[in-house]
């Protein structure tokens, strides 16, 4: 969204907070907010991979912010590490962003081809280890503009799932498996991962369907969801599958099977707050892709793209950064292959 002179990419809606000067950014719009379970709705408020976006004359630019708790912020400048790293708290802080190396202008056009971004936007990335609610209050600068669309990917990618999704355990926005595949396929990710809550709600699916600004979607479907009786999980997974697939049948939408966890290593890990075992929810998932109708949905198996247990942290289902990066890697293969086919 543009909101006055930058753009908040991967964010959906800015609300005024009562006495802080300043607005809150949130991944979806508070209509969808409200009807989801009281994790995602919390969640969708923690600005993982959201990012403020803009493009100055070369002055400095101040940006004040403000959180709830803490929030990692980190600089890019388009495609290229600012090495610059803030933690936002409670008080306001302004963060400087100055111009960029003026080597970058000097760089061989043979070599600009392939970057996915100018490196005249000033990307500050938000989330990562510390992710909380985040509040911004003003950006100043001289001749600050939003990027346009020659700047910025033209390719969109859409990620949907769990903490994993969320990016949980990596060292920093840009290194969660959603943003290397979106690296590796030269895309723009818009990610909606929500830590421990992917519940795939209908409303959240319907609002997914509805986007429209995205070209590819990654449906990760969904280890938060093993609690839920078998025939619920199938349910909600094919309303999603056929929803968000149905109403755009020219983008191509990827559903992907729990990836490795602890229930997959030999642990004792039955109980009556599973619904069923692991592979039983693969197996709904790959039921439920199977059963639409729809020629734009595809199966990625789980288990092909974290293939290596210790990719893992010790928690034996968060992956780490070693694990996140595979992923990524391996998920823009397959979906490299799955465009030549689509």
């Amino acid at each position: 969204m543009i909101f006055e002179n930058v753009e908040l990419h991967n964010i959906a809606e800015v609300q005024p907070v009562e006495g802080k000067n300043g607005v809150r950014l949130q991944r979806v719009p508070e209509s969808v907010r409200v009807n989801l379970n009281e994790g995602a709705q919390m969640r969708v408020l923690q600005p993982d991979n959201g990012e403020i976006r803009f493009v100055s004359n070369g002055s400095p630019v101040k940006v004040v912010l403000s959180s709830t708790g803490e929030t990692d912020v980190t600089l890019f400048y388009g495609d290229f590490d600012g090495r610059q790293r803030f933690v936002v708290g409670g008080e306001p802080i302004i963060i400087q962003v100055g111009p960029g190396n003026p080597r970058m202008k000097e760089i061989h056009p043979d070599y600009k081809a392939h970057l996915n971004f100018s490196w005249d936007v000033c990307r500050l990335i938000l989330g990562g280890r510390r992710r909380e609610p985040l509040i911004l209050h003003s950006i100043e600068g001289e001749s600050i503009r939003p990027p346009e669309p020659g700047e910025v990917p033209e390719l969109r990618q859409l990620a949907y799932g769990t903490s994993i999704t969320h990016g949980f355990d990596a060292e920093g926005p840009h290194l969660n498996y959603a943003a290397q595949t979106a690296w590796h396929l030269g895309a723009d990710l818009i990610n909606l991962g929500l830590g421990g809550s992917a519940h795939c709600e209908f409303q959240l699916a319907d609002y997914i369907a509805e986007r429209g600004d995205w070209d590819i979607a990654t449906l990760a479907l969904s280890v938060n969801m093993q609690h839920f009786k078998m025939d619920e999980f199938y349910k909600r997974v094919s309303y999603m599958v056929n929803t968000v697939s149905g109403k755009n049948p020219d983008k191509l939408v990827a559903c992907i099977t729990l990836y490795p966890y602890f229930r997959d290593f030999g642990i004792d890990s039955t109980g009556p707050e599973f619904g069923g075992t692991a592979e039983e929810f693969r197996q709904a998932l790959r039921d439920a892709v199977s059963a639409c109708p729809n020629d734009n949905v595809y199966l990625i198996e789980g288990t092909d793209i974290l293939k290596d247990i210790r990719g893992l942290t010790f928690d034996l289902i968060h992956p780490s950064d070693n694990g996140m990066i595979q992923m990524g890697r391996n998920l823009a293969e397959k979906l490299k292959e799955i465009q030549k086919e689509f």
